[in-house]
């Protein structure tokens, strides 16, 4: 009952966010959605049927494509289709591509099925800028949404009403999926490949019907971006967006339903957020991913579940230790982001032609104060605060596992 009124708030606060953000915030919202989307199809493959694939930004990138196409049938008089069902013709094409693709992709299982995915995603971006009627060349193609009802689609808000019904719907649709029995089947797929062969499923043929499932509703997101973009480009078929999907999903948490979501929503917010302040947020991106499979290798969604659930047995000691680690983790954080910046700055091309100019090293600006590069306190104060938060991280750990082993220690004695 809990998770029914967590969800409806969400939802609630989705369909209330336009009320009060700006028009900006708006659109980064909707392209966050879409990323959610995205990440929780490619989970059906990878973390539910436990097939991990390298290459799912093709079935997100034909998916983009067959909508751009469909919309600029609509725009000629060639084809009728109410605007906010467009999507649909995303997930259409997506699943052909998905069932043709993954009749040879499974037929190879573990690192031989992601290097087989890869190729193929990768043997479509290099024709694709041979295929100039299909994926209009360098320039890409551009299109504009045709009105609907009382929605004309000019207004960002309406398209990303439109995005959240898309969306909510498909994840309802996910979910749905993983509660049949042939959901329960895509985890033993997962578990034991061989079981399911003994109990007389056809391995070859659930795999290729998973595969089609996740490319569906993949292509289905990448038609929500056409859609909301009005163009497209053959470079989302390259690497990098098949690299963020993967991101996504082990950030957020690939054993948890809702775990890519948190990790798509978190990452695309991250993303728009940072860039804006710095030109190093893909820096900073990749060390948080670091950061985040090293020491909570599950995934964010896992960590939450594992705090509320110390809320539920009131496991003060472990909520205490949380407490105890953040202000040190955050101190370290610190430090990391004004040494990088610093060394960014002073490492800048235009910097460079000053200092070669003048002959001198200028103070560097950041947060609002002037660095002294030539000054030893300028990179003494970053060096410290990691080295102290860093101190107190181990300090708070020691002292956890000091108290913890008498309570160990007493636990067996009453065993015995």
């Amino acid at each position: 009952m809990m998770r029914i009124g967590l969800l409806a708030s969400i939802v609630a606060l989705l369909l209330g966010a336009p009320l009060v953000l700006s028009g900006h915030v708006v659109g980064v919202l909707t392209t966050a959605l879409i990323a959610v989307l995205f990440a929780m199809a490619f989970n059906l493959l990878s973390g539910r049927a436990g097939m991990l694939s390298f290459g799912h930004a093709a079935y997100f990138a034909i998916g983009g494509f067959a909508v751009i196409h469909a919309m600029q049938a609509v725009e000629k008089g060639l084809l009728w289709l109410p605007t906010p069902l467009l999507p649909l013709v995303g997930g259409v094409a997506g699943l052909i591509g998905g069932l043709c693709a993954g009749y040879f992709a499974t037929l190879r299982s573990g690192v031989y099925f992601s290097m087989v995915t890869l190729a193929l995603a990768e043997l479509l971006h290099a024709i694709a800028p041979n295929l100039g009627s299909i994926f209009g060349g360098e320039v890409g193609l551009t299109t504009m949404r045709m009105p609907w009802t009382s929605f004309d689609y000019g207004n960002e808000v309406h398209v990303y009403y439109t995005v959240v019904a898309w969306v909510v719907l498909c994840i309802g649709l996910l979910y749905a999926y993983n509660q049949t029995l042939f959901g329960r089947l895509t985890v033993g797929v997962r578990e034991a490949e061989r079981r399911v062969s003994f109990l007389g499923y056809n391995l070859h043929h659930t795999k290729i019907i998973v595969f089609g499932v996740s490319a569906m509703f993949s292509g289905i997101a990448g038609g929500l971006l056409a859609f909301t973009t009005e163009s497209i480009n053959y470079s989302i078929l390259g690497m990098g967006m098949s690299a963020s999907v993967v991101l996504h999903t082990f950030v957020g948490g690939s054993g948890v339903f809702f775990g890519p979501a948190v990790g798509a929503f978190v990452f695309a917010l991250f993303g728009s957020l940072v860039s804006d302040m710095t030109k190093n947020w893909l820096l900073y991106q990749g060390i948080l991913f670091v950061g985040i499979m090293m020491f909570m290798g599950d995934g964010l969604a896992m960590l939450w579940l594992r705090i509320v659930n110390e809320f539920k047995e009131r496991n003060w000691s472990a909520l205490k230790l949380r407490a105890l680690l953040l202000p040190p983790g955050l101190l370290v954080a610190a430090g990391v982001v004004t040494l990088l910046e610093l060394t960014s700055r002073i490492l800048d091309q235009q910097y460079a032609a000053i200092v070669s100019r003048t002959k001198a090293w200028p103070p560097v600006s950041l947060y609002g104060f002037n660095w002294n590069p030539t000054a030893l306190a300028t990179w003494l104060v970053p060096i410290l605060a990691i080295g102290a938060g860093a101190g107190l991280v181990f300090l708070a750990i020691s002292r956890a596992g000091r108290e913890a082993a008498p309570r160990a220690a007493l636990a067996g004695e009453h065993a015995r």
